[in-house]
């Protein structure tokens, strides 16, 4: 039985893999394989959206009353909401041993 786009990891991805349809990467948890992750401090946060301007997973979204969240099945860790924010919003954590096995489930 096949697995649902939904459930795939990156490690379902066949090597040499592309994806065809605009979008079409959504279907992966991409974020799987990260070693850190970012913890956002609201009480820092100034709305401003430099951090979803600078995301370039698409992982940060801005919610409606303008703080943002992460997505962190698409979150690959890379640092640079951490890097851009002047406020110190964001700050990287390494992933603990429990958070990467589930990752890997």
């Amino acid at each position: 039985m096949e697995t649902p786009m939904a459930e795939k990891t990156w490690k379902d991805i066949e090597t040499g893999f592309v994806v065809e349809t605009p979008g079409g990467a959504r279907a992966y948890r991409t974020g799987d394989w990260r070693s850190q992750k970012p913890v956002y401090d609201k009480e820092r946060c100034v709305k401003c959206g430099v951090c979803y301007m600078f995301c370039p997973d698409a992982a940060i979204r801005i919610m409606e009353d303008g703080y943002v969240d992460v997505n962190e099945y698409y979150c690959k860790g890379c640092g640079i909401c951490a890097r851009e924010c002047w406020t110190g919003a964001f700050t990287m954590v390494p992933l603990s041993g429990s958070e990467k096995k589930e990752a890997k489930k």
